[in-house]
């Protein structure tokens, strides 16, 4: 185990009883009760959240003061536990515990990905390595897929925290609902251009790959269920994207026989196939999708794709839909409209460049028009704002709790129950 010195055991000791300190705090005990009646469809009022890991370079980096790099692991990731709630006031809550994420990851056909990322400080840019060039010429190469989820860094960091702060806050295994994003693997193996072509010059293959990775997928999740590694997502986890999954419709212990995927939350989406009409969606891609959604006991649907062009032909299928992902580029008003119809909570994510892009400051007009269109047209629904994809705050990070409080004021206004 790594050697923790006095100094920065003192140091991530008073940060994991500050983050007991808050998790006890009244604030956070009534946001986790809004929490789960948010997600039973039974809100009180909008829930407004922040995707920090995407600008945490600028937030939490700062702070840190330990020295040895075990302890800096640490010390960032307790930090990442109670950032939203104490420093920009949204509606993440704090864990009572030092959560240690079991998250399996498929390795598709077990074809490890590949990428190649810009030169040290140009920036995020990354690109794949597409390994598939041709879906008829490299069909052979597409094998068996299999389950990864860094078993031994997680008993590591589980060991070093239960060894350093255990006896005020205690490491517990915990998972974020279980992702499916075929449609993002196989771009991540051939390329977009050679996605879409392939539907065209082979559909047969392309059929054939989506049923052999579908039935690979279905037998991974057996995989998962019979070596006992599923948990309950029914409390503070993690619910892609960047939600959280409280709910008391999916057993929060497991039973006798373990836990089966249909006891927790599952996540899709499909980013890659916006370019696809409905019936070429439906076709080549929801009819297995729509199978795998039918594995898990709650979904939560989409990132940044728009909902509304397949939602009445794909979309409004899926009978065990919870949260639909309400992206920039969706039409507000159509999907509002449909879900009026549901039980499913209104997933928004504002355009990023309002609080991101390259201005320092804030236009607080935009943003209350911008919220105020989402409050008006999400009015008498289950409404969640979550901020995503904002890489840069221009290292002006006062002006994400002023963001919040817009959201806030705005959807206090506006927002009709």
């Amino acid at each position: 185990m790594e050697n923790i010195s006095v100094k920065d055991r003192a140091v991530l000791r008073s940060l994991a009883q500050k983050q007991l300190e808050l998790a006890n705090g009244e604030r956070n005990r009534e946001t986790i009760r809004l929490w789960y009646k948010h997600n039973a469809c039974e809100g009180e009022r909008p829930l407004v959240g922040l995707t920090t890991w995407c600008f945490a370079k600028e937030v939490i980096p700062k702070r840190l003061v330990c020295e040895g790099e075990a302890a800096r692991e640490l010390e960032h990731s307790l930090y990442n536990n109670f950032i939203n709630a104490e420093v920009f006031t949204d509606d993440i809550p704090v864990p009572d515990f030092f959560p240690v994420y079991i998250m399996p990851r498929l390795i598709p056909f077990g074809i490890v990905i590949e990428s190649e990322r810009a030169p040290s400080g140009a920036g995020l840019a990354y690109h794949y390595v597409h390994q598939i060039k041709d879906l008829e010429q490299d069909f052979h190469l597409l094998g068996e897929s299999r389950i990864s989820y860094g078993k031994e860094r997680l008993e590591r960091l589980f060991s070093l925290a239960e060894e350093v702060f255990g006896d005020i806050l205690p490491p517990r295994y915990t998972m974020s609902s279980i992702p499916m994003t075929p449609t993002q693997d196989v771009v991540k193996l051939m390329g977009m251009e050679t996605m879409y072509t392939s539907m065209y010059d082979y559909p047969e293959l392309f059929h054939e790959m989506m049923r052999r990775y579908t039935d690979q997928m279905k037998e991974q999740l057996r995989c998962l269920e019979r070596e006992r590694v599923l948990l309950p997502t029914t409390g503070d986890d993690h619910l892609n994207q960047s939600s959280r999954c409280f709910t008391r419709e999916l057993p929060d212990a497991p039973g006798p026989n373990g836990l089966t995927t249909h006891d927790v939350w599952g996540y899709i989406d499909s980013q890659e196939t916006v370019g696809l009409s409905p019936d070429m969606f439906d076709e080549f891609v929801f009819t297995y999708y729509k199978e795998l959604t039918d594995e898990f006991g709650l979904i939560s649907y989409g990132c940044c794709e728009p909902a509304h062009p397949i939602w009445d032909k794909c979309l409004s299928r899926i009978h065990n839909l919870r949260k639909l992902s309400i992206s920039p580029w969706c039409d507000e008003n159509f999907i509002a409209e449909r879900l009026r119809e549901r039980k499913v909570v209104y997933y928004r994510k504002p355009d990023a460049t309002l609080l991101g892009g390259v201005n320092a400051a804030l236009d607080e007009d935009a943003v209350r028009k911008h919220i105020r269109k989402t409050a008006e047209a999400a009015s008498g629904l289950t409404l969640e704002i979550n901020q995503t994809d904002v890489y840069t705050l221009n290292n002006n990070e006062g002006k994400v709790r002023r963001y919040v409080e817009l959201i806030r004021e705005t959807v206090e206004r506006y927002w009709k129950p």
